[in-house]
C-alpha cells in the first residue's frame, strides 16, 4: 500500500468512526432530547444514574442544566430531568409515591398532600417499560411534562413544582447517592445538610 492509498483508507476509517460515535451517542442518551434543546439550548448533561431497589431496576435518570448550574440552589434555575422507566407503573402509583417522597423533602400538611396528589394524578401518565418522562422545570413557570416526547401536562403551582423536583435534587432526598450522581458534573458549593444514610439498593419501597 502506497502513501496515497494509506491516506485514503485512513480518512475513510475516520469518517466511519465519526458516524459510529454519533450513532452511539444518540442511542446511549448523550444527546439532549429535542424539548431540552428548545427550552435550554445551552444545557449540558450534569449526571445520570439508575435507581435499583432490592435488585429491581426502576428507572434511569438524567439531569440537564446550563453551565454553572449550582446544585445547592437547584430550585432557582431552569433544568430538565428525564426518567426512562424500566418497569410498568400506573400514573396513580407514581403520584402516590411522589407525594410520599415530597413529605420527606418538605413539611407538607395532610390537606396539601391530598391537593398535590390530585394535581399530579391529572398530569402523570401511565408508563410502560422503555417509556420516557421528561420534566422541564422553570422556577417561575413550574414544570412541563413530556411522555415519549409528547407534552402531556403542566404543574403550574410553583411550590409543588419545586418540592416535586426536590425528590431527586433536594439535600433531603431519600436517595442521596442518586442525587450525587445526577449532579456529578455540577459546580460544588458549600457542604450540604446530611441525612440518614440511604441507598437505592437498600430501600424497601420503590420510588416511581
Amino acid at each position: 500500500m502506497n502513501a496515497m492509498q494509506f491516506i485514503a483508507v485512513y480518512a475513510q476509517s475516520m469518517r466511519l468512526l465519526a458516524v459510529l460515535c454519533l450513532i452511539f451517542g444518540l442511542q446511549t442518551g448523550f444527546a439532549q432530547p429535542a424539548s431540552v434543546l428548545h427550552a435550554l439550548p445551552k444545557a449540558q448533561l450534569m449526571g445520570s444514574t439508575r435507581l435499583t431497589v432490592f435488585g429491581f431496576q426502576i428507572y434511569d435518570a438524567k439531569l440537564w442544566a446550563e453551565p454553572g448550574f449550582p446544585s445547592e440552589h437547584y430550585a432557582q434555575h431552569p433544568l430538565a430531568l428525564e426518567l426512562t422507566y424500566l418497569r410498568d407503573f400506573s400514573g396513580a402509583t407514581i403520584a402516590k409515591r411522589s407525594v410520599k417522597e415530597m413529605r420527606g423533602v418538605a413539611s407538607v400538611s395532610d390537606e396539601k398532600s391530598q391537593a398535590w396528589f390530585t394535581q399530579l394524578l391529572a398530569v402523570l401518565p401511565d408508563v410502560k417499560k422503555g417509556d420516557r418522562v421528561l420534566g422541564l422545570y422553570h422556577p417561575q413557570h413550574g414544570i412541563t411534562l413530556f411522555h415519549n416526547s409528547k407534552a402531556v401536562g403542566e404543574i403550574k403551582d410553583p411550590e409543588l413544582a419545586q418540592v416535586f423536583t426536590g425528590i431527586w435534587l433536594s439535600p433531603r432526598t431519600s436517595q442521596p447517592s442518586m442525587r450525587r450522581e445526577l449532579i456529578a458534573r455540577a459546580p460544588q458549593g458549600l457542604p450540604e445538610p446530611s441525612r440518614e444514610p440511604s441507598t437505592g439498593s437498600t430501600k424497601g419501597d420503590a420510588k416511581p
